[in-house]
Protein backbone atom coordinates (compact mmCIF):
# COMPACT_ATOMS: atom_id res chain seq x y z
CA UNK A 1 0.00 0.00 0.00
CA UNK A 2 0.70 3.60 -1.01
CA UNK A 3 0.94 4.80 2.66
CA UNK A 4 2.84 2.24 4.24
CA UNK A 5 5.65 3.13 1.89
CA UNK A 6 5.51 7.01 2.54
CA UNK A 7 5.73 5.28 6.02
CA UNK A 8 8.66 2.96 5.60
CA UNK A 9 10.50 6.43 3.86
CA UNK A 10 9.48 8.34 6.86
CA UNK A 11 10.35 5.54 9.61
CA UNK A 12 14.20 5.11 6.95
CA UNK A 13 14.51 9.30 7.53
CA UNK A 14 13.93 9.21 11.44
CA UNK A 15 16.13 5.51 11.45
CA UNK A 16 19.36 8.12 9.95
CA UNK A 17 18.46 10.87 12.81
CA UNK A 18 18.80 8.28 15.86
CA UNK A 19 22.27 6.35 14.12
CA UNK A 20 23.28 10.42 13.79
CA UNK A 21 22.49 10.80 17.70
CA UNK A 22 24.52 7.84 18.31
CA UNK A 23 26.78 9.19 17.58
CA UNK A 24 26.99 12.54 19.55
CA UNK A 25 26.08 10.94 22.68
CA UNK A 26 29.40 8.33 21.92
CA UNK A 27 27.31 5.59 22.82
CA UNK A 28 29.63 2.74 23.55
CA UNK A 29 32.11 5.08 25.54
CA UNK A 30 29.77 6.60 27.62
CA UNK A 31 28.16 3.10 28.44
CA UNK A 32 31.55 2.47 29.56
CA UNK A 33 32.23 5.51 31.58
CA UNK A 34 28.47 5.17 33.12
CA UNK A 35 29.60 1.59 34.35
CA UNK A 36 33.04 2.66 36.02
CA UNK A 37 31.40 5.30 37.86
CA UNK A 38 28.20 3.11 38.93
CA UNK A 39 31.28 0.72 40.12
CA UNK A 40 32.65 4.18 41.74
CA UNK A 41 29.76 5.16 43.67
CA UNK A 42 28.97 1.12 44.88
CA UNK A 43 32.57 1.21 46.49
CA UNK A 44 31.69 1.46 50.55
CA UNK A 45 34.57 4.79 50.46
CA UNK A 46 32.78 6.55 48.03
CA UNK A 47 30.98 8.70 49.99
CA UNK A 48 34.72 9.45 52.12
CA UNK A 49 35.75 10.84 48.58
CA UNK A 50 36.49 14.68 48.77
CA UNK A 51 35.53 14.87 44.55
CA UNK A 52 32.31 12.92 45.39
CA UNK A 53 29.76 15.55 44.42
CA UNK A 54 31.10 15.71 40.99
CA UNK A 55 31.43 12.44 40.43
CA UNK A 56 27.30 12.02 41.54
CA UNK A 57 26.82 14.73 38.97
CA UNK A 58 28.69 13.19 36.22
CA UNK A 59 27.15 9.72 37.04
CA UNK A 60 24.14 11.70 36.42
CA UNK A 61 24.91 13.30 33.34
CA UNK A 62 26.55 10.44 31.64
CA UNK A 63 23.10 7.89 32.43
CA UNK A 64 20.54 10.64 31.04
CA UNK A 65 22.65 10.64 27.95
CA UNK A 66 22.62 6.63 27.76
CA UNK A 67 19.11 6.20 28.92
CA UNK A 68 17.57 9.10 26.63
CA UNK A 69 19.07 7.48 23.89
CA UNK A 70 18.30 3.91 24.29
CA UNK A 71 14.53 5.21 25.49
CA UNK A 72 14.66 6.67 21.86
CA UNK A 73 16.25 3.66 20.16
CA UNK A 74 13.41 1.55 21.49
CA UNK A 75 10.75 2.98 20.98
CA UNK A 76 12.17 3.78 17.18
CA UNK A 77 12.22 0.00 16.76
CA UNK A 78 8.76 -0.79 18.28
CA UNK A 79 7.06 1.18 16.00
CA UNK A 80 8.89 -0.07 13.46
CA UNK A 81 8.45 -3.39 13.84
CA UNK A 82 4.87 -2.87 14.38
CA UNK A 83 4.70 -1.01 10.78
CA UNK A 84 6.17 -4.39 9.16
CA UNK A 85 3.67 -6.52 10.99
CA UNK A 86 0.75 -4.61 9.63
CA UNK A 87 2.40 -4.00 6.23
CA UNK A 88 2.90 -7.66 5.99
CA UNK A 89 -0.88 -8.25 6.74
CA UNK A 90 -2.06 -5.30 4.27
CA UNK A 91 -3.86 -4.07 7.96
CA UNK A 92 -4.33 -0.24 8.15
CA UNK A 93 -6.71 0.50 10.70
CA UNK A 94 -3.55 1.47 13.20
CA UNK A 95 -2.47 4.12 10.24
CA UNK A 96 -3.21 6.98 13.00
CA UNK A 97 -2.03 5.57 15.62
CA UNK A 98 0.91 5.05 13.77
CA UNK A 99 1.40 8.68 12.56
CA UNK A 100 0.64 9.74 15.82
CA UNK A 101 3.47 7.80 17.85
CA UNK A 102 5.58 9.07 14.59
CA UNK A 103 4.77 12.20 15.22
CA UNK A 104 5.96 11.76 19.06
CA UNK A 105 9.09 10.00 18.45
CA UNK A 106 10.12 12.95 16.25
CA UNK A 107 9.37 15.40 19.08
CA UNK A 108 10.90 13.42 21.57
CA UNK A 109 14.05 13.02 19.07
CA UNK A 110 14.15 16.83 18.91
CA UNK A 111 13.72 17.58 22.21
CA UNK A 112 16.68 14.92 23.30
CA UNK A 113 18.87 16.36 20.07
CA UNK A 114 18.07 20.09 22.01
CA UNK A 115 19.24 18.44 25.61
CA UNK A 116 22.46 17.57 24.17
CA UNK A 117 23.60 20.88 23.08
CA UNK A 118 23.33 21.90 26.71
CA UNK A 119 27.28 21.64 27.68
CA UNK A 120 27.75 24.90 29.46
CA UNK A 121 29.02 24.86 32.87
CA UNK A 122 25.41 26.22 34.38
CA UNK A 123 23.12 24.54 32.19
CA UNK A 124 21.53 21.98 34.27
CA UNK A 125 20.90 24.37 37.04
CA UNK A 126 17.86 26.27 37.95
CA UNK A 127 16.92 29.19 36.18
CA UNK A 128 16.24 32.58 38.11
CA UNK A 129 14.07 35.35 35.60
CA UNK A 130 13.31 38.94 36.43
CA UNK A 131 11.07 40.85 34.73
CA UNK A 132 11.08 44.47 33.62
CA UNK A 133 8.06 46.35 32.27
CA UNK A 134 9.72 49.21 29.92
CA UNK A 135 8.33 52.80 29.59
CA UNK A 136 4.69 53.33 28.40
CA UNK A 137 2.75 53.31 32.31
CA UNK A 138 -0.12 50.57 32.02
CA UNK A 139 0.43 48.99 28.91
CA UNK A 140 3.91 48.48 29.15
CA UNK A 141 3.30 46.91 32.83
CA UNK A 142 0.24 44.64 31.37
CA UNK A 143 2.39 43.26 29.06
CA UNK A 144 5.30 42.58 31.47
CA UNK A 145 2.63 40.33 33.39
CA UNK A 146 1.83 38.58 30.15
CA UNK A 147 5.17 37.49 29.78
CA UNK A 148 5.04 36.44 33.32
CA UNK A 149 2.40 34.56 32.81
CA UNK A 150 4.13 32.45 29.58
CA UNK A 151 6.95 31.57 31.18
CA UNK A 152 5.01 30.17 33.87
CA UNK A 153 2.71 27.96 31.74
CA UNK A 154 6.06 27.19 30.09
CA UNK A 155 7.02 25.70 33.26
CA UNK A 156 4.29 24.34 33.79
CA UNK A 157 4.27 22.06 30.23
CA UNK A 158 7.95 21.20 30.96
CA UNK A 159 6.81 19.79 34.53
CA UNK A 160 9.31 22.43 36.21
CA UNK A 161 7.82 24.07 39.26
CA UNK A 162 7.89 27.88 39.90
CA UNK A 163 8.75 29.66 42.99
CA UNK A 164 7.54 33.42 42.95
CA UNK A 165 10.68 35.73 45.16
CA UNK A 166 9.53 39.02 44.21
CA UNK A 167 6.38 41.03 42.96
CA UNK A 168 5.78 44.93 42.26
CA UNK A 169 2.28 45.31 41.08
CA UNK A 170 1.43 47.76 38.41
CA UNK A 171 -0.09 51.49 38.76
CA UNK A 172 -3.74 50.13 37.02
CA UNK A 173 -2.86 46.43 36.01
CA UNK A 174 -0.30 44.59 35.50
CA UNK A 175 2.32 44.28 36.98
CA UNK A 176 5.94 46.37 37.32
CA UNK A 177 8.82 43.70 37.86
CA UNK A 178 8.60 40.20 39.04
CA UNK A 179 11.16 37.37 40.12
CA UNK A 180 10.79 33.99 40.05
CA UNK A 181 12.82 30.77 40.04
CA UNK A 182 11.94 27.92 37.69
CA UNK A 183 13.36 24.87 39.10
CA UNK A 184 14.18 21.79 37.34
CA UNK A 185 16.76 19.75 34.66
CA UNK A 186 18.56 22.09 32.73
CA UNK A 187 15.86 25.09 33.06
CA UNK A 188 18.99 27.80 32.65
CA UNK A 189 20.61 26.10 29.69
CA UNK A 190 16.66 26.35 28.00
CA UNK A 191 15.79 29.54 28.77
CA UNK A 192 19.20 31.30 28.62
CA UNK A 193 18.48 32.51 25.37
CA UNK A 194 15.12 34.15 26.45
CA UNK A 195 17.18 36.99 28.25
CA UNK A 196 16.92 40.04 26.17
CA UNK A 197 13.44 42.82 25.68
CA UNK A 198 10.54 41.92 24.07
CA UNK A 199 8.49 43.68 21.66
CA UNK A 200 3.95 43.76 21.38
CA UNK A 201 2.08 45.45 19.22
CA UNK A 202 -1.70 45.05 19.92
CA UNK A 203 -4.66 47.14 19.83
CA UNK A 204 -4.71 48.43 23.57
CA UNK A 205 -7.38 47.23 25.77
CA UNK A 206 -6.26 50.53 27.87
CA UNK A 207 -6.61 52.89 25.24
CA UNK A 208 -10.61 54.39 24.35
CA UNK A 209 -9.52 55.46 21.29
CA UNK A 210 -8.76 51.56 19.93
CA UNK A 211 -5.19 52.54 18.43
CA UNK A 212 -2.41 50.47 18.31
CA UNK A 213 0.50 50.59 20.57
CA UNK A 214 3.84 48.74 21.32
CA UNK A 215 5.06 47.95 24.15
CA UNK A 216 8.64 46.84 25.46
CA UNK A 217 9.49 44.50 28.38
CA UNK A 218 12.89 42.84 29.06
CA UNK A 219 13.15 39.30 30.71
CA UNK A 220 16.55 38.63 32.59
CA UNK A 221 17.50 34.82 33.17
CA UNK A 222 20.67 34.27 35.02
CA UNK A 223 21.48 30.76 36.89
CA UNK A 224 20.84 29.92 40.16
CA UNK A 225 24.32 29.09 41.88
CA UNK A 226 25.20 26.14 43.22
CA UNK A 227 26.17 26.13 47.46
CA UNK A 228 29.04 24.64 46.57
CA UNK A 229 30.14 27.67 44.28
CA UNK A 230 32.22 30.24 47.13
CA UNK A 231 31.83 34.37 45.94
CA UNK A 232 33.30 36.96 48.15
CA UNK A 233 31.58 40.12 48.39
CA UNK A 234 32.81 42.28 50.46
CA UNK A 235 29.82 43.73 53.55
CA UNK A 236 30.79 47.18 52.90
CA UNK A 237 29.79 46.71 48.90
CA UNK A 238 25.91 46.08 49.90
CA UNK A 239 23.04 48.34 51.22
CA UNK A 240 20.08 46.57 52.40
CA UNK A 241 16.73 47.76 52.40
CA UNK A 242 13.87 46.13 54.60
CA UNK A 243 9.84 46.71 53.35
CA UNK A 244 6.71 45.41 53.75
CA UNK A 245 5.87 42.32 51.48
CA UNK A 246 3.27 42.36 49.18
CA UNK A 247 1.56 39.53 46.98
CA UNK A 248 0.11 39.16 43.55
CA UNK A 249 -2.55 41.61 43.14
CA UNK A 250 -2.20 43.40 46.16
CA UNK A 251 -2.24 40.65 48.61
CA UNK A 252 -0.95 41.25 51.68
CA UNK A 253 1.90 38.41 52.61
CA UNK A 254 3.83 39.98 55.50
CA UNK A 255 2.78 43.09 57.99
CA UNK A 256 5.74 43.14 59.02
CA UNK A 257 8.86 44.75 57.16
CA UNK A 258 10.13 41.08 56.25
CA UNK A 259 11.00 41.85 52.42
CA UNK A 260 14.53 42.43 51.42
CA UNK A 261 16.30 44.92 48.71
CA UNK A 262 19.70 44.60 48.48
CA UNK A 263 21.98 47.04 46.35
CA UNK A 264 25.61 45.92 45.04
CA UNK A 265 27.18 49.72 45.57
CA UNK A 266 29.84 49.34 43.08
CA UNK A 267 27.91 48.05 40.54
CA UNK A 268 24.53 49.38 41.10
CA UNK A 269 22.58 45.92 41.10
CA UNK A 270 19.78 45.58 42.91
CA UNK A 271 17.51 42.67 43.81
CA UNK A 272 14.82 42.22 46.11
CA UNK A 273 12.70 39.01 47.78
CA UNK A 274 9.63 38.81 49.65
CA UNK A 275 8.51 35.47 49.04
CA UNK A 276 9.95 33.99 52.40
CA UNK A 277 8.14 34.67 55.94
CA UNK A 278 11.63 35.77 57.37
CA UNK A 279 13.46 38.72 57.00
CA UNK A 280 16.58 36.56 57.75
CA UNK A 281 15.43 34.16 54.70
CA UNK A 282 14.34 36.82 52.20
CA UNK A 283 18.02 38.23 52.98
CA UNK A 284 19.38 34.73 52.29
CA UNK A 285 17.03 34.17 48.97
CA UNK A 286 18.37 38.18 47.48
CA UNK A 287 22.07 37.14 48.28
CA UNK A 288 21.83 33.89 46.48
CA UNK A 289 20.11 35.95 43.25
CA UNK A 290 23.06 39.00 43.61
CA UNK A 291 25.76 36.09 43.96
CA UNK A 292 24.15 34.39 40.33
CA UNK A 293 23.82 37.62 38.99
CA UNK A 294 27.70 38.87 39.57
CA UNK A 295 28.69 35.56 38.71
CA UNK A 296 27.18 35.44 35.31
CA UNK A 297 28.24 38.71 34.52
CA UNK A 298 31.69 37.81 35.51
CA UNK A 299 31.70 34.33 33.30
CA UNK A 300 29.81 36.89 30.36
CA UNK A 301 32.65 39.49 30.67
CA UNK A 302 35.22 37.40 31.02
CA UNK A 303 36.43 39.08 34.10
CA UNK A 304 39.20 37.21 36.45
CA UNK A 305 37.16 38.45 39.77
CA UNK A 306 34.13 39.91 40.70
CA UNK A 307 35.68 43.26 41.54
CA UNK A 308 36.39 43.66 38.48
CA UNK A 309 32.68 44.44 37.40
CA UNK A 310 31.94 48.11 37.02
CA UNK A 311 28.57 49.34 36.67
CA UNK A 312 27.47 46.78 34.47
CA UNK A 313 24.13 47.17 34.80
CA UNK A 314 24.16 49.34 32.17
CA UNK A 315 24.15 46.70 30.29
CA UNK A 316 21.34 44.48 31.68
CA UNK A 317 18.91 47.19 30.06
CA UNK A 318 17.06 48.14 27.30
CA UNK A 319 18.15 47.30 23.83
CA UNK A 320 17.26 45.79 20.40
CA UNK A 321 14.23 43.59 20.89
CA UNK A 322 14.87 39.78 20.81
CA UNK A 323 11.28 39.07 19.59
CA UNK A 324 8.20 40.51 18.40
CA UNK A 325 5.04 39.73 19.87
CA UNK A 326 1.79 41.02 17.22
CA UNK A 327 -1.51 41.09 17.97
CA UNK A 328 -2.56 43.50 15.26
CA UNK A 329 -3.20 43.84 12.26
CA UNK A 330 -1.86 39.99 11.90
CA UNK A 331 -0.84 37.45 14.45
CA UNK A 332 2.52 36.66 14.39
CA UNK A 333 5.70 35.59 17.24
CA UNK A 334 8.90 36.43 15.30
CA UNK A 335 12.41 35.79 17.29
CA UNK A 336 14.71 38.06 15.22
CA UNK A 337 18.26 35.78 16.26
CA UNK A 338 16.67 33.03 14.24
CA UNK A 339 13.94 34.28 11.92
CA UNK A 340 11.42 31.04 13.76
CA UNK A 341 8.19 32.21 13.15
CA UNK A 342 4.62 31.33 14.68
CA UNK A 343 1.57 32.55 14.00
CA UNK A 344 -0.72 31.19 16.42
CA UNK A 345 0.14 33.76 19.23
CA UNK A 346 -2.05 32.51 21.80
CA UNK A 347 -0.71 29.30 21.99
CA UNK A 348 2.61 30.96 22.51
CA UNK A 349 1.22 32.81 25.08
CA UNK A 350 0.01 29.63 27.18
CA UNK A 351 3.56 28.96 27.10
CA UNK A 352 4.51 26.99 23.69
CA UNK A 353 7.74 28.51 22.87
CA UNK A 354 10.18 25.63 22.95
CA UNK A 355 10.23 26.20 19.12
CA UNK A 356 11.86 28.88 19.86
CA UNK A 357 14.22 27.71 22.15
CA UNK A 358 15.35 24.69 20.63
CA UNK A 359 15.98 27.33 17.51
CA UNK A 360 18.37 29.66 19.18
CA UNK A 361 20.17 26.69 21.02
CA UNK A 362 20.69 25.40 18.04
CA UNK A 363 21.60 28.48 15.74
CA UNK A 364 24.12 29.41 19.21
CA UNK A 365 26.51 26.07 18.55
CA UNK A 366 26.79 26.43 14.80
Amino acid sequence: MVEFEEIFIELKNIEEKIDNLKSAVDLENNEKSLADLENTVGDPSFWSRSDSSSILEDLKNTKRKVEGFKSLDKKFHEIHDFVSICDDENDASFMNDIKNDIKELVKDIENFTVEMLLSGPHDGSNAILTFHAGSGGTEAQDWNEMLYRMYCRWAEKNKKKVKLLDFLDGDDAGLKSASILIEGENAYGLLKGESGVHRLVRISPFDASGRRHTSFAAVEVIPEIDDKIVIDISPDDIKMDVFRASGAGGQHVNKTSSAVRLTHIPTGIIVSCQNERSQVQNREQAMKMLKSKLLEIKEREHLEKIEDIKGVQKEITWGSQIRSYVFMPYTLVKDHRTGMEKGNVQAVMDGDINDFINAYLKKEVK
